[in-house]
């Protein structure tokens, strides 16, 4: 398995613990309020503002931790060039990951149109981010595997 494939996997698995633990700790903190009060919304908000610097953080330390234990169990570095091939799989994972979260925010909006709580457009949104992040490292690992 190259390190590219290696690193994809780790990207998904640290793309779900950071979802799952933050998630199941902000669920905690749900205010028990009207679906249409000031509460909800700032909750939401909230939770969209702290989710992006701490799932940043977290991919920055686990990204480290992977190299590291990468290069203690295999005695090889990380790669310090990208050609073509490289940036080429990166642009299709991107693509297919914008055209996930294109399709989830269209969902997201249409929940509106069919006068559902804005909760739940909120939760189409975030789960609609995590699917799109997942969809990019599956196929980077995918088009790794098979090859572009």
């Amino acid at each position: 398995m190259s390190f590219q494939e290696r690193r994809a996997i780790a990207s998904l698995i640290s793309t779900i613990l950071v979802s799952a633990f933050y998630s199941a700790y902000m669920v905690q903190r749900y205010p028990e309020a009207s679906a249409y009060s000031v509460e909800v919304f700032h909750f939401w908000g909230s939770f969209f503002l702290i989710l992006i610097p701490v799932s940043i953080v977290a991919k920055i330390i686990i990204y480290i931790l992977f190299s590291i234990i990468n290069a203690i169990a295999t005695r090889e570095e990380e790669p310090a060039i990208t050609d073509e091939r490289d940036k080429l799989i990166e642009l299709k994972a991107q693509t297919t990951s914008n055209y996930v979260f294109i399709v989830g925010f269209i969902l997201a909006l249409s929940s509106l149109v069919v006068d559902m709580p804005p909760s739940v457009m909120f939760i189409i949104l975030l789960l609609s981010g995590i699917v799109s992040q997942m969809i990019s490292d599956i196929s980077t690992f995918y088009f790794y595997r098979r090859g572009v």
